[in-house]
């Protein structure tokens, strides 16, 4: 039982600790690049919606996140909260 728990709580540390959502790679993107190239930099997003041919996505938590905006699967906008 005592190395189940070791064992989850280091996946869940090598899982926190290899987000792709930086504020380096953040810091990349770009107006006009293209939604799998910000996808290969930070990662898939955890939600997006698509209204009058704009889809804006965003990624990470309460805490910490970023919100891109793409037009013609293309950054329009974006904007991100306490990347680090």
């Amino acid at each position: 039982m005592k190395t189940r728990t070791v064992l989850t709580s280091a996946i869940l540390l090598v899982l926190l600790g290899c987000s792709k959502l930086t504020l380096e790679n953040y810091n990349k993107i770009t107006v006009g690049m293209e939604y799998d190239e910000v996808t290969q930099l930070i990662g898939k997003p955890e939600s997006c919606n698509d209204v009058m041919g704009i889809r804006n996505c965003i990624w990470g938590n309460e805490k910490r996140s970023a919100n891109i905006s793409f037009a013609g699967d293309k950054v329009l906008l974006f904007s991100s909260n306490n990347l680090k």
